[in-house]
C-alpha cells in the first residue's frame, strides 16, 4: 500500500504547487481572484445577516402591507476568539456605496473589516436606509437615484489631480493603477456603486432609530464612518450618546450648514447650502434649545480660497450640542482632501 501513500503525497505536492503558482502570478488579480485556486484575502470569520428597525405600513395604491425603514446589518465575528477586543466596531459607508466597500479594496487587498477582524474586533457593517441591501419597497418615501459614474469616480476618488479644482489635489498619489476606465481597480470602484435615496430626512430618522436599537443590543461600540456616512455617528451621538465609545470618521463631509463638493462641472469647488440643523438635516439637541433651524444664526468665517475654504459657523453666542460633545470624535483626512473635507 506504499504506492497509495506516495500517490497521495504526490497529489498534495502538485496541488500545493498549482495553488502557489496561481497566487504568485497575475492569475489572481482582479476578477481572476474568483478562481478556487486563489487564496482568500479576507480574515477568517463567521458571518451572519440581520435587519433591524423598520415598521409596517399600508401601501395607499395596492392596499398591501410592506416593511419600511429597515436597515441591513452584517455581523462579522473573528474566528480567533482568544484575542477578542472589548468594544465592537460599527461601520457606516459613504454616499453612493454600501457596506461592501469595507470588505475589500478595489484592487483586491484586505479591507478595513478584515484588518480589524484579525485584531480581534467584532465588526458590524450597515447599509444606509434606501441604499444597497437596505433598499426600500416604498419608492414614494425613498425615491432612488444612481450617483456613481466613471466621471464622478475620476473627479472625486482616482484622478482629482487632473481636474485642478484646488491646489492640494496634486497631492493625491495613492490610488492603485491608472485611475481610468479599463484599469481593473478603477472598474471595480465604479462597480461598487449603489443607488441612493434623495430623501435625506427619512434616512436620518430611520438610521437614528435603527442605529440606537442596534447599539442597545450589542453594547457600547466604536463607530467608524467615511464621507457623508459620518452623518450617522453624529445622529447617534445626539440620540444615544451613552452607547458610543467614540467616533472615528474618515474624510468626513459633515461640514456645518453646507456642502463644499460643488457640482458635476466643477466637482470639488463651490458651495451648496446643506445640513440646516448645523450638522444634520433633522433636529439636534441644542442648548439653549432651538425649535427651528432658522433660530440658528450663522456667520461666514475666514477668507475663501481654493486652498483654504471659509466656514459657516454659528454666530455669537453659539448654542452648544450637549449630547454630541459627550462622545469623543476624531476626523482623519489626507492633505489632498482639503478642498472637499
Amino acid at each position: 500500500m506504499t504506492w497509495i501513500r506516495d500517490l497521495v503525497l504526490l497529489s498534495c505536492v502538485l496541488n500545493s504547487a498549482v495553488a502557489a503558482s496561481a497566487t504568485a502570478t497575475n492569475d489572481c488579480v482582479g476578477l481572476h481572484a474568483l478562481s478556487p485556486k486563489c487564496r482568500p484575502v479576507e480574515a477568517s470569520h463567521h458571518r451572519e445577516v440581520y435587519y433591524i428597525g423598520g415598521r409596517y405600513e399600508i401601501n395607499a395604491t395596492t392596499g398591501l402591507q410592506s416593511l419600511i425603514d429597515q436597515v441591513y446589518v452584517e455581523k462579522l465575528t473573528p474566528s480567533n476568539s482568544a484575542r477578542r477586543q472589548p468594544y465592537p466596531l460599527v461601520f457606516f459607508h459613504g454616499g453612493g456605496y454600501s457596506g461592501t466597500a469595507w470588505l475589500q479594496t478595489p484592487d483586491g487587498r484586505q479591507g478595513f473589516a478584515s484588518y480589524f477582524l484579525q485584531r480581534g474586533y467584532q465588526v458590524y457593517l450597515l447599509d444606509q436606509t434606501g441604499t444597497g441591501r437596505s433598499t426600500q419597497n416604498n419608492q414614494v418615501v425613498y425615491p432612488t437615484i444612481g450617483v456613481i459614474s466613471a466621471n464622478r469616480t475620476r473627479s472625486r476618488f482616482t484622478r482629482m489631480q487632473d481636474f485642478n479644482d484646488y491646489p492640494q489635489a496634486k497631492l493625491h498619489t495613492q490610488w492603485p493603477g491608472t485611475g481610468h476606465q479599463g484599469d481593473p481597480a478603477f472598474d471595480a470602484m465604479v462597480a461598487l456603486g449603489a443607488t441612493a435615496t434623495t430623501n435625506s430626512d427619512a434616512v436620518e430618522l430611520s438610521m437614528r432609530k435603527a442605529g440606537c436599537e442596534l447599539l442597545s443590543i450589542i453594547g457600547k461600540s466604536f463607530l467608524i464612518s467615511h464621507s457623508i456616512g459620518a452623518l450617522h455617528p453624529i445622529l447617534l451621538s445626539d440620540e444615544c450618546p451613552d452607547l458610543i465609545q467614540g467616533n472615528l470618521n474618515l474624510e468626513p463631509t459633515t461640514i456645518p450648514f453646507e456642502s463644499l463638493l460643488g457640482n458635476f462641472d466643477s466637482p470639488n469647488r463651490g458651495r451648496t447650502p446643506a445640513l440646516k440643523w448645523g450638522l444634520a438635516n433633522t433636529p439636534l439637541t441644542y442648548s439653549p434649545p432651538a425649535a427651528a433651524p432658522e433660530e440658528l444664526k450663522t456667520v461666514m468665517v475666514g477668507e475663501d480660497t481654493l486652498a483654504n475654504r471659509s466656514c459657516t459657523l454659528q454666530a455669537d453666542p453659539p448654542r452648544s450640542l450637549p449630547n454630541i460633545v459627550r462622545v469623543p470624535y476624531v476626523a482623519l483626512t489626507g492633505g489632498w482632501g482639503a478642498g472637499v473635507d
